[in-house]
């Protein structure tokens, strides 16, 4: 396990580094909103995690550890004051160049370690370190596609497509795959890494339910559009037309309407692709189109059933890899959940309040998070992420 961890660690410091490699100094250390973080920000901290969690309990630190402590460290409160979030734009200083110097201290005294041989406990940290950082690639993309799209020259992250950045296709929600229900289990039992929220597996009861074989498409959103979808208070819950009105939404986030529909995306500003799921969509959003559509979104508890029992090539397509899914599921903890003891110990069960469900994977996220069981949550207004719907219905 050592020896595969120590591979994982190395290619993934490798690949944020790859993620910011197209980017200025003056596009890392932008901050556009409260709601997401600079690239370098995202550098540093991932860094300052291992540092934190691994090397300063054997007493590993380096002469700038106080004060990145403050600067880096993103919600631990056990650990002690730090800059605000909305404030992180304004750390010009450590430069670019010394916030690499950082990283590359970190990952020397960390394989040292991994060298000289870890224990049970250093290896789980390792594991949740590596983890920690592949969700940090997911948002460094996430926050730097909101964070350019504040210039009004709408620039490309990157202009040629790569696989990083690969999106599938979409198609149709016409066609529905049923499933019978009962008691069935979820929650994580594979072997393998989980992170707290997935566990422990449990029994749920379903009554039979259908969900749509695929995402819902552009095209299907533009017609939602069309049909006064944004202009249909009793499509909305309260709190999302609130919201609708407070920002004026009218269609998902990045998107224009010129003499035809543009969407803005890592490639930069380009014709709306009709057939690709679309993204960039609010919960409230997303079950708005479902009342539109005459159906709702699926529990959790449906669409990992349905996932584990389903054969993607003939039955439920874009599971994963394409757009996260939301579900009508709240973000609450699993009938037995304990978090870990000590300040790791907030990493996710802190937020188990008032955010929602989602599930699958989107073109972004790092293939290995890419499993049944994985839970990711967000506040239901939120739509700088890469989220998108598929439609439930009764059996």
């Amino acid at each position: 396990m050592s020896n595969l961890l120590r591979t994982a660690f190395i290619n993934t410091r490798q690949k944020t580094i790859a993620l910011a490699e197209p980017l200025s100094e003056a596009d890392m250390t932008i901050q556009a909103a409260e709601f997401v973080s600079p690239g370098k920000w995202h550098l540093a901290h991932t860094s300052w995690f291992f540092e934190e969690f691994m090397l300063r309990p054997l007493g590993i630190s380096f002469v700038q550890s106080e004060s990145y402590r403050f600067l880096f460290n993103s919600y631990y409160e056990t650990i002690g004051k730090r800059q605000p979030q909305y404030a992180r734009g304004l750390i010009t200083r450590p430069a670019l160049a010394e916030v690499l110097e950082y990283r590359e201290a970190v990952n020397q005294a960390v394989l040292k370690l991994i060298n000289a041989g870890l224990d049970n406990h250093q290896l789980e940290i390792l594991e949740i370190g590596i983890n920690h950082e592949q969700q940090h690639q997911e948002l460094f993309l996430t926050d730097i596609l909101y964070n350019l799209a504040q210039n009004p020259l709408y620039p490309a992250y990157i202009p040629a497509p790569q696989d990083v950045i690969k999106k599938n296709v979409a198609h149709s929600t016409d066609s529905v795959i049923t499933f019978a229900g009962g008691l069935c289990s979820i929650g994580h039992e594979a072997s393998g890494f989980s992170f707290d929220n997935e566990l422990p597996s449990h029994l749920v009861f379903l009554q039979p339910y259908g969900l749509s074989r695929h995402l819902v498409t552009n095209a299907e959103w533009v017609e939602f559009i069309e049909d006064g979808g944004y202009q249909t208070p009793l499509l909305w819950l309260a709190d999302g037309w609130k919201k609708l009105k407070e920002e004026d939404w009218q269609m998902p986030l990045y998107w224009q309407k010129q003499d035809e529909y543009l969407a803005y995306g890592l490639h930069g500003l380009r014709a709306l692709d009709l057939q690709a799921p679309v993204s960039h969509i609010s919960f409230f959003e997303a079950d708005a189109f479902a009342r539109w559509a005459g159906k709702r979104l699926p529990t959790e508890a449906e669409w990992e059933v349905a996932a584990r029992t389903s054969d993607p090539e003939s039955e439920l397509q874009d599971l994963y890899q394409s757009v996260w899914q939301w579900t009508a599921s709240p973000y609450v903890a699993y009938p037995g959940f304990k978090a870990a003891t000590g300040a790791v110990g907030e990493y996710n069960g802190k937020f188990m309040n008032g955010q929602y469900v989602l599930r699958g994977s989107s073109f972004a996220t790092p293939a290995s998070h890419a499993r049944v069981s994985y839970r990711n949550f967000f506040y239901p207004h939120q739509r700088w992420q890469f989220n998108g719907l598929r439609l439930a219905e009764a059996a």
